[in-house]
Formats: C-alpha cells, sequence, structure tokens
C-alpha cells in the first residue's frame, strides 16, 4: 500500500465517523424509556468522541497531502431502542476493526506518528464497543 491509499482508507473512516455522528444524534434524541436513561447518556459522551475523531481523522489526512472527505454514508434508521444500540454497536465494532488496521498500516508505511494520533480513535473505540455490548447484556 502506499500513501495514497492510505489516505483513501482513512477517508472512508472519516465518513464513517460523519455517519456515527448523525447516527448518536438521530439515536440520543429518539431512544425512549427509563431502561435507557444511563445508556443516553453514554451515548451523549460518544457522540461528543465522534466529533474528536473525525476532526483527528480530517487533521491526518490534510497532513499527508490529501483532502478530508465531506460525504456521509447513508445511516440506517432504527425500529427501537434495542435495534438503535445494535446498529451503534455493529458501527462501532466496524470501525474497532478498521482503526486496528489503520495503526498497523501507518506503521507498516512508516508513518508512526500517524499511528500514534489513530491510538486514541483505537481505545476510545474499544471503549465504546464494550459500552455498547454492556448495554445490550452481550
Amino acid at each position: 500500500m502506499d500513501t495514497e491509499g492510505f489516505i483513501a482508507l482513512l477517508n472512508e473512516d472519516l465518513e464513517s465517523e460523519y455517519r456515527s455522528i448523525v447516527q448518536y444524534v438521530q439515536h440520543t434524541a429518539t431512544i425512549k424509556g427509563a431502561e435507557y436513561l444511563s445508556i443516553i447518556e453514554e451515548l451523549k459522551q460518544h457522540l461528543g468522541q465522534e466529533l474528536t475523531h473525525a476532526s483527528t481523522l480530517a487533521e491526518q489526512i490534510d497532513f499527508l497531502g490529501g483532502v478530508p472527505s465531506v460525504r456521509v454514508p447513508e445511516v440506517p434508521v432504527a425500529t427501537d431502542g434495542a435495534d438503535a444500540l445494535r446498529l451503534d454497536l455493529e458501527l462501532e465494532q466496524e470501525q474497532l476493526r478498521r482503526y486496528r488496521e489503520r495503526v498497523e498500516q501507518a506503521q507498516e508505511l512508516g508513518l508512526g506518528d500517524v499511528a500514534e494520533a489513530l491510538r486514541p480513535l483505537l481505545q476510545q473505540t474499544q471503549d465504546h464497543v464494550m459500552d455498547l455490548q454492556t448495554a445490550l447484556g452481550k
């Protein structure tokens, strides 16, 4: 892989973060029920972190000579609170897989500084997965 290919993958990650932002905004506004009160507050924290992830990715893309994407992928509509949390978990699990790959790829390309910039995203995404698994009783 070359730097251009890596930038393209980072842009896909950025687009996924945009989806997360939109999805979390919708879910925190629409999930109802006493059983979801604590997770709604947690999702609001996730939302702020997703915005930071998007900013970090855009900065790294620019640093590497690319242009950050502005495309937002389609956001699926949840049917209820449990479905919303399931959708959030699936997206976070995919992002976790991608960030693991991206850190490794950055190292392989000799971009240790970029890998270090991505590590907090990896850790926070892992935390999000664990939070959502707990909320879903997994």
